[in-house]
């Protein structure tokens, strides 16, 4: 498997019976990488946005990098990030490699913030509404 399956993996997650409880994001995320040979880069809250509480990053090696987004409903979508935003990605994923005592005096938002941008504007998601743009959407 790889990032191509991502969005299969997230289909796979929303018609599981998981007893009317929501699993957390990260175990999501966690899951998908695990069932697409992927290693999780980053998952990190998102303060502030009016569409998107979270962000994580899903890197294939050369395939590339997938983000995975969670919208204010609890609806997961992905998107596959160009290698124009892979400064983001690597500046996100020091944040989240950092001890916890140095994550506290460094901030991740603004570089954030930058990548939803740049999904948004490439039309990758959609910041205002559910995450249903490039991707599938799923809760």
């Amino acid at each position: 498997m790889g990032a191509q399956y991502v969005d299969l993996v997230l289909l796979e997650q929303s018609l599981a019976d998981t007893g009317g409880l929501n699993r957390p994001f990260s175990d999501r995320v966690g899951d998908i990488a695990q069932k697409t040979a992927g290693s999780v880069l980053f998952d990190v809250r998102v303060d502030g946005d009016p569409g998107i509480q979270r962000i994580a990053a899903i890197g294939y090696g050369a395939e590339g990098v997938v983000a995975v987004v969670m919208d204010r409903d609890g609806g997961l979508a992905s998107a596959p990030v160009d290698g124009g935003s892979y400064a983001l990605i690597a500046e996100l994923s020091a944040w989240c490699a950092l001890p916890m005592a140095e994550q506290i005096s460094a901030s991740y938002l603004e570089a954030a913030t930058k990548l939803l941008a740049e999904l948004a504007k490439a039309g990758r998601i959609d910041r205002d509404g559910p995450a249903s743009v490039g991707g599938s959407e799923t809760s």
